[in-house]
């Protein structure tokens, strides 16, 4: 990464303080798998119910990054140790969904990339045929959620798939068997054609006829409202049409991030602090620090596949980002177990501003970016 002697000093800096806060914080953790926190310190997804909830490969995927730069074994052992327990999700039907990738990329796939475990190889394909499975012929597209009672997700698809179609990338890769990429291909077409707007703006749901493959309508999901702008869903956008252009060389795809990724960044506050919806109300002040997190992995990444001026632009856009969350959002405490602050799941939920696991894996994964530090794990 090539950034000026003060910006890597600063990257610097900001490494050292989360090796020395995630360690204790690891020890205190134990084999839980964290989506949250309750007075400062982790919950606990594996003892309430959630195994399949879609953020539990997140504290794996930042064990895996603390692991590749501090050789620390607790670190691995801790990987190793939530990844053996998402086995019970790939027994449960209901658990798998379009967020196969979030949940065996930063596990089994990056376990796999370091030690070419053989059971870690074995979770991610059974994940990635899984996920394949999910694609709509009709539609071209690959269906978000399964069935909540009454509510009928056969036509939906959302932004946020983008981030998982890296798992079928990686198995077309492993097997050379073109299907995956096919379809995760098609899929990543099908979301520039209906997802991106003209100014760059993004959808979060599409819902299609399931039968003919024609658009419907959109809908406003996580974010304010219908034709509203959810930043989290802005940052998949982002990163994910990124990833699919490295993963395949085609420059619409790439086209996609920039068109997305200059939307964004022309909307991004004097404070550097990111909104929960571009588009909310202009008396509320809710936030969403995962979505600059998200957002500016992303942009680092893009700035590694654009040019000059246009990649620097990228690159000033993520530390930016990145600075603003170090000095206003993170939390040094190593009595208390997120980075954070301020993270959103959605607009109309009922609680808002609070420490979610993959605004701390992406802020990490982020910074190690700057020093060329960490893997890839997508």
């Amino acid at each position: 990464m090539d950034l000026l002697q003060n910006d890597a000093d600063w990257a610097s800096g900001v490494i050292e303080k989360i090796i020395e806060k995630m360690k204790p914080v690891t020890l205190r953790t134990g084999n839980k798998i964290p989506y949250t926190t309750v007075n400062g310190i982790f919950d606990d997804r594996s003892e309430n119910g959630d195994i399949a909830w879609w953020t539990n490969g997140f504290w794996g995927g930042i064990m895996w990054q603390l692991f590749s730069v501090t050789g620390d074994s607790l670190y691995h052992n801790a990987a190793i140790e939530l990844e053996e327990k998402l086995d019970a999700v790939l027994m449960d039907h209901n658990g798998l969904d379009h967020d196969n990738g979030f949940k065996w990329l930063p596990t089994a796939v990056a376990h796999y990339r370091l030690d070419q475990n053989s059971q870690s190889y074995n979770r991610a394909m059974l994940a990635a045929e899984n996920l394949a499975g999910r694609f709509n012929l009709a539609g071209n597209f690959i269906r978000a959620w399964n069935d909540w009672g009454d509510e009928d997700h056969r036509g939906w698809a959302i932004i946020d798939c983008m981030m998982n179609l890296p798992l079928l990338y990686w198995a077309s890769n492993r097997t050379g068997d073109p299907r995956f990429q096919q379809i995760a291909a098609a899929h990543a077409k099908q979301a520039q054609k209906y997802f991106i707007r003209e100014d760059g703006s993004v959808n979060h749901i599409v819902e299609f006829n399931p039968f003919t493959g024609e658009m419907i309508k959109s809908h406003g999901g996580q974010g304010y409202g219908t034709g509203s702008s959810w930043t989290r869903g802005q940052s998949w956008g982002l990163y994910g049409f990124t990833l699919s252009y490295i993963h395949t060389g085609d420059d619409h795809f790439l086209n996609a991030a920039v068109k997305i990724a200059d939307y964004f960044i022309s909307n991004i506050p004097e404070t550097g602090l990111i909104p929960v919806d571009f588009r909310q109300p202009a008396d509320c002040t809710w936030e969403d620090s995962s979505a600059a997190a998200i957002a500016a992995s992303g942009l680092i990444e893009l700035s590694r596949h654009t040019k000059e001026q246009v990649s620097k632009k990228y690159l000033n856009a993520a530390l930016l980002l990145l600075k603003a969350l170090e000095q206003n959002r993170c939390n040094w405490k190593k009595e208390e177990d997120y980075i954070l602050e301020k993270c959103t799941a959605a607009y109309h939920d009922k609680e808002h501003e609070f420490s979610i696991i993959y605004g701390d894996y992406y802020f990490i994964e982020a910074v190690l970016k700057l020093a060329d530090k960490g893997i890839f794990i997508w």
